[in-house]
């Protein structure tokens, strides 16, 4: 997960800074440090990553158009 499709979920979803550490059980600052582009341990970029999934996001792969996401279908 790249830190602007961190950025552009949170926005699809209405989510602040808080509300997705809440939800990926991290501090705020982790959350600011990953949509700065600074390294994070794997595990906990998989929190964020699941948390955002289970929240409605699709993450969208690098494939020439460049990465992204999307809301899921029925969300």
């Amino acid at each position: 997960m790249l830190a602007v499709q961190c950025k552009m979920a949170r926005a699809a979803l209405g989510m602040g800074v808080r509300d997705l550490a809440a939800a990926a059980a991290v501090s705020p600052d982790t959350i600011a440090r990953l949509e700065r582009g600074e390294t994070l341990y794997p595990r906990t970029i998989a929190a964020i990553r699941n948390a955002l999934e289970a929240a409605g996001v699709e993450f969208i792969a690098e494939n020439g158009g460049g990465a992204g996401v999307r809301l899921r279908k029925g969300r």
